[in-house]
């Protein structure tokens, strides 16, 4: 069985065909951190989504 391939191996092909690459993060609303999965909001301390389970990614 074949493993998924590296993130950053799949970004480099895309941006080679002309497509946009980003690094997704916490979105801001108010003094919130809001889920971009989701949409859920937590403190700004949150490290991870707590109805989705959704994580930054981490460089």
């Amino acid at each position: 069985m074949a493993s998924a391939p590296n993130d950053n191996l799949f970004d480099e092909f895309l941006s080679h065909r002309g497509h946009e690459t980003a690094v997704v993060g916490w979105q801001q609303n108010y003094n919130k951190l809001q889920c971009p999965e989701c949409m859920g909001l937590h403190d700004t301390g949150a490290t991870e989504c707590s109805v989705c389970g959704w994580s930054p990614q981490t460089a």
